[in-house]
């Protein structure tokens, strides 16, 4: 998306984020629910675009209530293994005002073979983004597909592909995106507001507990090998589904990609850059001695031609970093941008406050560790931006080439981690060099019968 049509875009939506104040008491006050109405009317194309919720256990449940709201699109399928999630999202779609029942289906691939389905949007695990990714491209649908867009690089660089040989708008999940106030921070990074720009520093925290794995039987409301789909077959383990998979290799890729893909994705933006030429990861499993195979601390240095990029992760010592849990900034030859939700402060070299802006409903600011919403507001405005790029046939704003970029940056870094060196990069392409044990984790072994082709 050009910057023009960007702007373009988010002046259509963006016309003050007091009326995309979707959380779940939107519609206990009329003031709030004629906000919610002028909203769904915003874009003026007639045109249904049907969508089916593939994995609606909980991000998925929310956003189903997401998408029922825009205007002239119909949530028309939900779609999980977990036989008991499809009813609490069939509940979010009608508190949403949809007077339309979404049918019901536990195989995505009858979901895909459905002709009157127009997109789908996905919240499975991460093994499963990229596979489905490709098949939904070659079933001829829209895709919304949620962080990270691949478990690999290899797959990832595949799904770029088929998006591109079908001519799919595929948009990742990469909200901040569509933020009107951050767009405009950006924007005036890209300006020169604080000079060059030469280094972007990106952190997340929290408190997680320990995660045990013990042996258990398949509980009848899952359909664990369809959960399992593209992944080699592993015997079921209870205390895996529906969270705790992110910290093994298997079908996670740690917190590096559960939460640092979004504010590496808001840096590398706001650097300008595309492809490191070397990364650098180090940390470990230090607050418990339990079953977690990615790190619970990790700090992560990406280097760009002309950039440096910084991520630190705690996921078990929830200590905010600049008075916030999650958030961006950049460094210039003349100040600092601090940013991280639909906000942004710049500094001067000295450290005083010399511009601000945020969104004037703060009722609806930042939650950093909601599971299911950080922003609600954001959700819903990259949810129309991908609405509006069907309906326009345009790149949308988080198009899976610009999220590939910032997920194969996290993804090099686990790999760094995992080989315990640093990496010597391609930066027009991020590929490996000189280093065939790293290179041997840029693919994955896929379950017979269910490798990804295009």
């Amino acid at each position: 998306m050009t910057p023009s049509s960007r702007r373009d875009f988010i002046k259509k939506i963006g016309i003050g984020t007091a009326a995309i104040s979707l959380g779940n008491s939107l519609f206990n006050n009329s003031a709030m629910a004629a906000s919610a109405k002028s909203y769904r009317n915003i874009i003026g194309a007639n045109d249904r675009i049907r969508m089916a919720m593939i994995g609606v256990n909980s991000r998925g449940a929310s956003m189903s209530g997401t998408f029922a709201r825009q205007k002239n699109a119909e949530v028309s399928y939900v779609c999980d293994v977990d036989e008991r999630a499809i009813p609490k999202a069939i509940k979010r779609v009608a508190e949403a005002g949809q007077t339309n029942t979404p049918k019901s289906e536990k195989d995505l691939r009858n979901v895909l073979e459905n002709k009157e389905i127009d997109a789908i949007y996905t919240a499975t695990p991460d093994h499963w983004h990229a596979p489905l990714t490709i098949m939904a491209c070659q079933a001829g649908k829209h895709v919304y597909v949620e962080k990270p867009m691949a478990h690999n690089p290899a797959e990832g660089e595949m799904a770029v592909a088929a998006a591109r040989k079908y001519n799919r708008v595929v948009q990742m999940g990469a909200q901040r995106r569509s933020a009107p106030i951050l767009t405009k921070g950006i924007e005036l990074l890209h300006d020169g507001i604080i000079g060059n720009v030469y280094m972007a520093k990106t952190w997340y925290t929290n408190t997680r507990k320990e995660t045990f794995l013990k042996p258990g039987s398949v509980p009848s409301w899952l359909d664990y090998d369809l959960w399992q789909g593209p992944a080699p077959r592993m015997a079921y383990q209870d205390g895996l589904i529906h969270y705790d998979w992110h910290w093994f290799w298997h079908w996670g890729t740690g917190e590096a990609l559960n939460n640092g893909t979004h504010e590496v994705d808001v840096a590398r933006w706001g650097l300008g850059v595309n492809f490191p030429k070397r990364v650098s990861s180090i940390g470990g499993r230090y607050q418990f001695q339990d079953d977690w195979e990615t790190p619970d601390t990790q700090v992560v240095t990406l280097e760009y031609p002309g950039a440096t990029l910084l991520w630190e992760s705690r996921s078990c010592n929830g200590r905010n970093v600049e008075g916030k849990d999650r958030g961006i900034i950049f460094y210039g030859e003349n100040g600092s941008l601090d940013t991280g939700e639909d906000a942004y402060q710049i500094y001067d070299l000295k450290g005083k406050l010399i511009k601000e802006e945020k969104a004037a409903d703060q009722g609806n600011a930042m939650q950093g560790r909601n599971l299911a919403s950080p922003s609600l507001g954001m959700d819903s405005m990259h949810a129309a931006d991908f609405l509006d790029a069907i309906r326009n046939d345009r790149r949308p704003n988080c198009d899976i080439e610009l999220g590939y970029k910032s997920t194969v940056a996290m993804l090099l870094s686990n790999i760094a981690w995992r080989v315990g060196r640093d990496l010597k990069l391609d930066p027009k392409n991020g590929h490996i060099i000189g280093d065939p044990e790293a290179e041997k984790l840029w693919s994955r072994t896929y379950e017979p019968g269910w490798e990804p082709k295009i």
